[in-house]
């Protein structure tokens, strides 16, 4: 049968569309990275024109939207076994994986070059190293090699807010350091609530996440620990320059849900999980997304007051 014998109609149900190129580039994922990066540039002590931040901005999510492309490029293989990954556009057959890779590579050289241009060339070149980190180091290497790949792999998502302050200040001190660690920290109970109640798809994919390699009784245990690290941390960051009453406020509200949260995953067995459909880890899970968002949504009203002598200390 010929080309010109396929319904025209059909033929366009086969065609990628605008939305899944866009799918590509992780659009959640990237929601987080401008989000975070803008508090990073709001909260550097340095004045920055609108445009430029902006611009800024911009490319830095381009640069996040770079390294969803090629995540989904190499994990292609895996994205057809794992349930919640098929719909994605290369299982789902709408994006070849070529295409995937080269709209990577080109949004990530784009990114990299105009970020430099526009405010330094130690953003463009920290912008560089994170899309780097995330493709090569956790995607190509740790995803599949070890346990741990979610800890140090989780670093390439904390560096945005670094990026947005070394765009605005040419150099890095404690803050941005204490920002990173905030969303370095969140990462592994984040997403080991995550891999409980989707433990299945992670086996079938053969991805060595912890509830595959070291079952949920350990994986508990390390939401447990990492939940109360990153509670110290994160109500420790408010009497920094960053800090202040609000975002203490917020802290501590939110860190003592969030270790109740841990402290009740902690404590379930593996029968009641099932029986339970893991409503604690769901809801845990749910949280840890509010969670990273008042936190930085603080931050960044601590430095809006500031000018106003109603932020920080």
């Amino acid at each position: 049968m010929s080309d010109a014998s396929i319904p025209t109609s059909i033929a366009r149900d086969n065609d990628a569309s605008f939305g899944d190129y866009f799918a590509l580039l992780k659009p959640r994922v990237m929601s987080l990275v401008v989000f975070t990066a803008f508090v990073g540039l709001v909260a550097a002590p340095v004045a920055v024109h609108p445009v430029v931040g902006f611009c800024a901005v911009l490319f830095i999510a381009i640069g996040g939207g770079a390294s969803g492309a090629l995540n989904m490029w190499w994990d292609a293989d895996i994205d057809r076994i794992m349930k919640r990954t098929q719909s994605r556009p290369i299982p789902a057959g709408k994006v070849e994986e070529p295409e995937a890779m080269n709209l990577g590579i080109a949004l990530s050289a784009l990114s990299v070059i105009m970020l430099g241009l526009a405010t330094n060339l130690y953003a463009g070149a920290f912008l560089a190293f994170t899309i780097f980190f995330y493709v090569v180091i956790y995607t190509m290497w740790l995803k599949r090699a070890t346990p741990q790949n979610i800890v140090i792999g989780g670093a390439s998502g904390a560096f945005p807010p670094a990026i947005g302050w070394v765009a605005a200040t040419g150099s890095l001190t404690l803050e941005p350091i204490l920002m990173f660690a905030l969303i370095f920290m969140w990462t592994p109970p984040h997403f080991w609530a995550l891999a409980l109640f989707m433990r299945n798809d992670y086996d079938d994919a053969k991805v060595p996440m912890l509830t595959v390699t070291h079952g949920r009784r350990t994986t508990r245990v390390h939401i447990l620990v990492y939940t109360l690290l990153l509670a110290i941390l994160a109500v420790g960051t408010g009497f920094t320059a960053v800090g202040g009453l609000i975002y203490l406020s917020v802290a501590v509200v939110l860190n003592i849900l969030f270790v109740i949260g841990a402290i009740k995953i902690w404590r379930r067995d593996e029968d009641a999980s099932e029986r339970d459909n893991f409503k604690a880890e769901r809801s845990f899970f749910r949280l840890s997304l509010l969670y990273l968002f008042l936190h930085f949504g603080a931050i960044m009203a601590e430095a809006l007051l500031k000018p106003y002598g109603l932020g920080g200390w």
